[in-house]
């Protein structure tokens, strides 16, 4: 009776144990963000460039003013920032001048190239449910040189690159499903890839990577999934905005034919306030000139 007694007030404290400790992480993971560094190398460079990839800030702060996160990218010194969406919440009545603030302090620095997240798109296609939050948030950037990527590419020719940033419709953002673009949908809307560039797809939602992929950029960058929000430590997020659970397309590096594709596990939170085993993510890319190939 005795050994019972002692076996359950052992399991209970064990218990409490891990729900402090997970409630410990859950605080500092929603409260941090790391860096991760992936390089790719190509003939169609002209010379090697480093990007900073910022994606789903949801008009976090990581410091006053977010100088913490100003301070990582300074550090960094990349040659341009790419923004991937979703650095507003879509809400009603809710405030978006942290992450304008921060885009726009990135650009007083840097160029910056900024494609729509869906919740960017939504807020400006719903203006009866969100009144003039679009519009009060885009007037933030007039005069700023913030380049917008909205269905539309551009050359950053001292590289040999072309971005392009893809905004789809709200119908590909429904939850509880799984779908697929239509067909002819990407050229549609934003031409054809340019294969003597190096070709980067600015694609919030990575759920259609393959779609992406039959394309033919060399590269893709995607948010949108918030890492699965909590992770399960060596392997996968836990759940996926549709609200399916452990998503394929969570975070980090994925391959499809010739393309690859970057998952930023994003910045800030929404619906679920909360990081678990997944805290916010500064993606940076060190694409290099493969002079050799090249030249050969």
């Amino acid at each position: 009776m005795m050994n019972g007694t002692w076996i359950a007030t052992i399991l209970l404290v064990l218990f409490v144990c891990l729900v402090l400790f997970l409630f410990w992480v859950m605080i500092w993971d929603s409260n941090r963000f790391v860096t991760r560094t992936y390089t790719f190398r190509s003939p169609k460079l002209k010379r090697d460039c480093r990007l900073v990839f910022l994606s789903d800030l949801h008009n976090k702060e990581y410091g006053i003013g977010n100088e913490r996160l100003l301070q990582a990218i300074e550090e960094l010194s990349p040659d341009a920032v790419l923004v991937g969406g979703d650095m507003l919440t879509a809400r009603p009545g809710a405030s978006f001048q942290k992450g304008a603030n921060l885009i726009l302090k990135c650009g007083e620095k840097y160029p910056v190239y900024y494609a729509m997240g869906n919740h960017e798109y939504r807020a400006r296609i719903y203006p009866e449910d969100y009144d003039t939050m679009y519009l009060d948030y885009m007037e933030n950037f007039k005069g700023s040189g913030i380049r917008f990527l909205d269905n539309e590419s551009c050359l950053l020719p001292e590289f040999g690159i072309r971005l392009t940033g893809l905004t789809i419709d709200r119908t590909y953002y429904r939850r509880f499903a799984k779908r697929k673009l239509r067909e002819g949908y990407l050229k549609e809307a934003v031409g054809e890839a340019d294969s003597s560039s190096y070709q980067i797809l600015l694609a919030h939602n990575p759920e259609f990577f393959p779609d992406y992929a039959a394309w033919k950029p060399e590269l893709v960058l995607s948010g949108h999934v918030h890492g699965g929000v909590a992770r399960i430590p060596g392997y996968k997020g836990v759940i996926a905005p549709s609200l399916l659970p452990f998503p394929h397309y969570d975070g980090g590096l994925f391959e499809e034919y010739d393309s690859r594709m970057v998952i930023s596990r994003g910045l800030g939170m929404h619906t679920i306030h909360v990081r678990l085993f997944n805290p916010g993510e500064v993606v940076v890319l060190e694409l290099k000139a493969d002079k050799e190939t090249r030249e050969g």
